[in-house]
């Protein structure tokens, strides 16, 4: 059994994710920036999921994750596209939609996190902006129900 995957070690992987679908490859330095942290800790951090069996890695080369890190990295990606959507269609500023899709994904279950993306599916594959929608953010905004005439039915 794998040990226990932390928030830090979902946020490696998903940062050597995303390096690797933008140049191909991800290097220590890259990573360093990405998660501003010191590259020595980058470096002890690449070797623990190395020898964990989510990345391949050799001293000065490039880093790759396995088919195992690439499950799990892409897992943490697409729960962290899901929160930052579903954030930004109820409103939140992108920046802190942003930070707050990184503090939540990592204490997602699956169920929530299915249905979740489903919502956010729903919500934008609709044609347009469904009515309730607008009525939201219009609540959102002036803490006020929008009036509805009811329509008569003949």
């Amino acid at each position: 059994m794998d040990k226990i995957i932390t928030k830090s070690i979902e946020d490696y992987l998903k940062v050597i994710y995303i390096l690797t679908k933008e140049k191909g490859f991800a290097k220590t330095s890259d990573i360093s920036s990405a998660l501003n942290v010191q590259p020595p800790s980058v470096t002890e951090m690449i070797q623990k999921l190395n020898k964990m069996g989510f990345v391949s890695y050799e001293k000065y080369k490039v880093i790759t994750l396995t088919k195992k890190g690439e499950k799990l990295a892409k897992n943490v990606y697409k729960r962290n596209e899901t929160l930052f959507n579903f954030l930004k269609i109820i409103g939140v500023e992108e920046k802190i939609a942003e930070n707050d899709a990184c503090k939540i994904e990592h204490d997602l279950t699956p169920a929530t996190t299915k249905h979740l993306t489903k919502f956010v599916k729903f919500v934008q594959s609709s044609p347009r902006n469904p009515k309730w929608l607008d009525h939201f953010r219009y609540y959102s905004k002036t803490g006020k129900h929008i009036e509805c005439k009811e329509e008569v039915l003949k």
